[in-house]
């Protein structure tokens, strides 16, 4: 298993900072949210990039029915080159509730933001191949069989693609159909009234199971669980752990947001987990 933090919202020179300690304390990654409005998050990864040379970089996640995916597939490519092939994309559809009311001509139907993340999959997964094509969706077109290869961007570091990661919902079928294209699932849960729930070690050996069995992709496949431990005893967190990675989870994501640069700082020196 895997350890990373998400860290706060801030600036670039905060988050080149903290990645920075994060990795010189054994950390494994350091992701970055984005929201409708704030400090671009790729900015402050590439920040990040060029004053670190191991740690994984990545975003958590991606609101794709915000952005023109060629625009993010432009801008992952150049992250993925500056950081030598260390970066992640965490996609999903977004969170409506964190501040979409201010801007009304962007999309908030449940139904169309899910339809528009498919269709971002494919086209990132068309674009970082760096081949002509042409694509026909409900919500994007492109006929990049127009377009003289030589305007083409170089291809990402990491082949096939950029590793994907996509919010996943079990069992909720689409969403667990958009899972099987990805290369990692941030995964939830809901009730029956629709609404958050906690997600089980038993969930996570019955994703991890689905996955084995219904994925056609080769590629390595990684199971995402995030959270907050600190706050429980060493022992405690070593028994939450390894349930996680029993259960077949590769990464745990500690939730950092809403600490402070100083806080975070603290945090991440004092190391990494260590699995016994």
């Amino acid at each position: 298993m895997k350890f990373g933090v998400a860290l706060p919202y801030g600036s670039a020179r905060s988050t080149a900072k903290l990645c920075q300690t994060a990795e010189a304390a054994g950390w494994d990654g350091c992701f970055m949210g984005d929201a409708i409005w704030c400090e671009d998050p790729m900015i402050a990864l590439a920040a990040a990039a060029m004053v670190t040379q191991r740690i994984r970089l990545g975003t958590m996640i991606i609101p794709m029915p915000l952005r023109r995916p060629w625009k993010i597939a432009s801008e992952s490519v150049a992250l993925d080159r500056l950081s030598d092939g260390r970066l992640i994309l965490g996609l999903g559809a977004g969170a409506v509730w964190m501040g979409w009311q201010s801007f009304p001509d962007e999309v908030t139907d449940t139904r169309l933001r899910a339809e528009m993340l498919d269709e971002s999959i494919d086209i990132l997964t068309l674009l970082y191949q760096r081949k002509p094509f042409d694509y026909a969706g409900k919500h994007f077109h492109l006929k990049l069989t127009l377009l003289d290869e030589m305007h083409y961007p170089p291809r990402p570091v990491q082949q096939p693609r950029i590793p994907l990661w996509v919010v996943g919902i079990w069992q909720r079928p689409k969403s667990m159909q958009r899972v099987l294209k990805c290369d990692g699932v941030l995964l939830e849960k809901r009730d029956a009234a629709g609404q958050a729930a906690d997600v089980t070690p038993a969930d996570v050996r019955a994703v991890h199971s689905f996955v084995q069995a219904e994925r056609t992709l080769t590629s390595p496949f990684d199971i995402v669980m995030q959270g907050k431990i600190a706050h429980l005893a060493p022992a405690q967190q070593q028994d939450v752990l390894l349930e996680w990675q029993a259960a077949g989870a590769t990464w745990w994501i500690e939730n950092l947001i809403g600490l402070s640069e100083s806080e975070a700082t603290t945090f991440l020196q004092a190391g990494a987990p260590q699995l016994k």
